[in-house]
């Protein structure tokens, strides 16, 4: 009898942040409970294959993919709703091609194709828990635009917003660019649509910056969004953990941020550079320099906590999410700027502020995604009644009388 539960952690995938999702995986893997668990690391490479392995588990190993390919299994799901297990995808003559059966899987994953509901759909598919959120959250909150249509009919605060598809700047630039500085004016931040950690995002002060900016952003997704830049802006996230109907906000952080908006290398590398200007080992979310808990009133943290709160059940969430609030520091307004639904490092530095220790958070996603499986299990799925048990007749399918 097994005496483990086999958690899947799987990470990597086609995105531009798959470097990042590797260091979310190998952190989570550190902490998760050995004596309860058996780890199952499951790497989708940049190409879209699968591959398991414990060389998976080591950072240093990515710096030579070739040999660490080699040294791993290439492996598969079957979209088969009850079938759990992990397939050798080169199957030997002889014995079995499972490599082994995922009870629940831990999904570390970011960004376009991994966080947007493509990975949930598939795992949907199996019927195997997962512990992130659903197909519909992770889609509406991986899109911006969508994200943000949403929050505002349900009374969340949002900053203005503009946006349009590619295909209408290529057709109709001085347009576009007319009805942005028109509905929003100078400074504005350009964004594509469904990127994540800083990728593609600019800071633009004039028309000239404003086309260079469009064209970065077109090149990683077919939707654009621009919105209002707050220049006196103070950022702050809190993290949401538990289901849509019960869950609780950790403490609030302010990330260090080294120009206008909060980058790439402000996140993951610290600034970008360590002593002497070298380039510093990238530890993930772990990286970003950050005050916290962050120094605001308290009315104002509790404002943030419970916006997060509403913004997590509004958007239908499972799991553990961070919510990115902007401060108007001008007039003190605040704005819920987007939600990770799969966040950096799992935002684990947020509830090891607020008690809870990394290898308790894994342990409370696990129990989340059980939890979800055993509710949905309540749910009808198909209807008993079989329509070919009545007669169809008349004119191109015209209803007839009951056989």
């Amino acid at each position: 009898m097994k005496s483990k539960i086999n958690v899947g952690v799987i990470f990597g995938g086609r995105s531009v942040e798959n470097e990042i999702s590797v260091l979310t995986a190998i952190q989570a893997m550190e902490a998760i409970d050995t004596e309860k668990y058996e780890i199952i690391p499951i790497y989708i490479s940049k190409e879209g294959k699968w591959y398991t392995g414990q060389t998976l588990r080591k950072s240093e190993n990515y710096k030579d993919m070739a040999k660490l390919y080699a040294s791993c299994q290439e492996v598969c799901l079957h979209p088969t709703y009850g079938d759990s297990n992990l397939y050798k995808v080169k199957k030997s003559l002889f014995g079995s091609d499972v490599v082994c059966s995922l009870d629940v899987i831990l999904p570390a994953l970011h960004g376009t194709n991994c966080e947007d509901g493509s990975f949930q759909g598939a795992i949907e598919m199996t019927g195997i828990p997962y512990a992130s959120c659903n197909v519909l959250a992770s889609a509406n909150g991986m899109d911006k635009i969508t994200m943000k249509m949403i929050l505002k009919e349900c009374g969340i605060p949002v900053i203005d917003y503009a946006w349009f598809c590619d295909k209408e700047w290529f057709d109709k630039e001085e347009q576009v660019i007319g009805r942005m500085e028109t509905k929003l004016g100078y400074p504005m931040i350009v964004k594509p649509a469904d990127s994540g950690s800083s990728v593609g995002i600019t800071a633009v002060h004039n028309r000239e910056e404003l086309k260079e900016a469009i064209e970065s952003a077109v090149s990683y997704s077919k939707r654009i969004i621009v919105e209002h830049l707050v220049e006196q802006l103070k950022e702050i996230n809190c993290s949401v953990l538990g289901n849509y109907y019960e869950c609780e906000a950790s403490v609030c952080e302010a990330p260090i941020r080294s120009g206008e908006i909060l980058s790439y290398a402000d996140k993951y590398l610290g600034g970008g550079k360590g002593s002497k200007g070298a380039v510093k080992q990238s530890e993930g979310m772990r990286s970003t320099i950050r005050e916290i808990p962050a120094n605001l009133p308290e009315k104002t943290t509790e404002f943030i906590r419970s916006t997060a709160v509403e913004t997590f059940k509004a958007l239908n969430c499972d799991g553990v999410a961070r919510i990115d609030f902007m401060i108007d520091q001008a007039d003190g307004k605040i704005y819920v700027n987007e939600i990770n639904t799969i966040p950096g490092s799992l935002s684990f530095y947020l509830w090891e502020a607020s008690g809870v220790s990394f290898t308790e958070l894994t342990e409370r996603l696990i129990r989340i995604a059980f939890e979800r499986k055993r509710d949905s299990s309540f749910k009808t799925t198909s209807y008993k009644e079989n329509i070919f048990n009545y007669t169809i007749s008349g004119a191109k399918g015209a209803k007839g009388s009951k056989c």
